[in-house]
């Protein structure tokens, strides 16, 4: 397929797109979803509100055009999403898609699904897990969800050929900061990867602080103290996990450090959220409505248009000038877009 791949004003390629297929999760974890915002009387979108899998498909394949060839599949928790398989299956069925990810927090993900799944053309699988100790995930997620049931589905994964899998732990000070080794311990020689993530300021909801983040440079200092790490080239550009590997071939870990090492001269990603607004930056605090075009029936060589006018007008580096000025801002939840 001939593609027109296009930069932005910082010359940054369009690489990667993250669909966000819901706005709903089966957790309430206070990083993202806090309970107190998304209880029992929060209204979430609507079926009608939801872009269809053939309005996502065919946007898919106008980014196609553009010069995506990445996509990865977020929430909300996408797997709540009925006939999900039958997305990844459209989307695996479009020319120029190389890669088709998922990021769960593993509630869902049996085994049969996970074959399910793999067959419909998901590649590989991501799943949150943000501590072992059972009593801190609880009052993480704010469910009472078990480790063992995120442990299970990440076997289930592994299983059914969705690899590497990779676990994110969202890393928060005073809530699981001392349990990064015990994470490192259990996931070594697994042949999974495990990426420890900043707490990051993403929506205005989950009450971020810069002294509740545990920096990169720290979680690092943590882990070579106790198994010496060597650094490992990226696999690609733009790519947002720093990676090493253990020394005595224990395997591979990451660290995306959006906070304190700010990636954004490298960012190829856009985000479709469950409503069909496109955000160029995940911290965005404005998205661009797609859905409507898409409904009052405009063409292929339109939506391509728009999207170009877009992603060319695009300067987003929220995370290079974040400031008392840019933390204020009422940025768009992570429930809406994704990880």
């Amino acid at each position: 397929m001939n593609t027109d791949p296009i930069l932005d004003k910082l010359q940054r390629p369009l690489h990667d797109l993250r669909i966000s297929v819901t706005d709903r999760c089966t957790f309430r974890c206070t990083y993202c979803m806090p309970k107190e915002v998304f209880g029992r009387d929060y209204v979430f979108l609507s079926r009608e509100e939801l872009l269809s899998f053939e309005e996502i498909a065919r946007l898919a394949r106008v980014f196609v055009r553009l010069g995506v060839k990445k996509v990865r599949l977020t929430g909300g928790e996408p797997m709540l999403r009925r006939d999900f398989e039958k997305l990844v299956a459209m989307l695996a069925g479009t020319e120029g898609i190389e890669d088709i990810a998922m990021t769960t927090n593993g509630s869902l993900l049996t085994l049969e699904r996970a074959k399910a799944l793999k067959a419909a053309g998901l590649r590989r699988a991501t799943v949150s897990l943000d501590s072992l100790d059972e009593a801190t995930f609880q009052s993480m997620n704010d469910v009472g969800f078990p480790v063992a049931k995120v442990l299970e589905a990440i076997e289930n994964a592994a299983a059914a050929g969705l690899t590497p899998v990779k676990i994110d732990m969202v890393v928060k000070r005073g809530v699981n900061e001392d349990h990064i080794l015990n994470m490192a311990g259990h996931f070594r020689h697994s042949g999974h990867i495990l990426r420890f993530i900043e707490y990051m300021d993403v929506g205005s909801t989950n009450g971020w602080r810069m002294a509740d983040v545990v920096s990169a440079k720290e979680i690092l200092e943590t882990l070579s103290a106790r198994w010496p790490l060597e650094p490992v080239e990226p696999n690609y550009y733009g790519e947002v996990a720093e990676r090493y590997r253990y020394v005595d071939g224990g395997g591979e870990v990451g660290i995306i450090a959006s906070v304190t090492q700010p990636f954004c001269r490298s960012c190829t990603r856009a985000r479709l959220s469950a409503d069909g607004e496109l955000y160029t930056c995940l911290f965005g605090v404005r998205g661009h409505d797609l859905r409507r075009p898409l409904r009052e029936g405009a063409t292929d060589a339109e939506i391509e248009a728009l999207l170009r006018s877009i992603w060319t007008g695009r300067s987003d580096r929220y995370s290079e000038i974040r400031s008392e000025d840019t933390i204020g801002l009422r940025k768009v939840e992570m429930s809406r877009i994704g990880g």
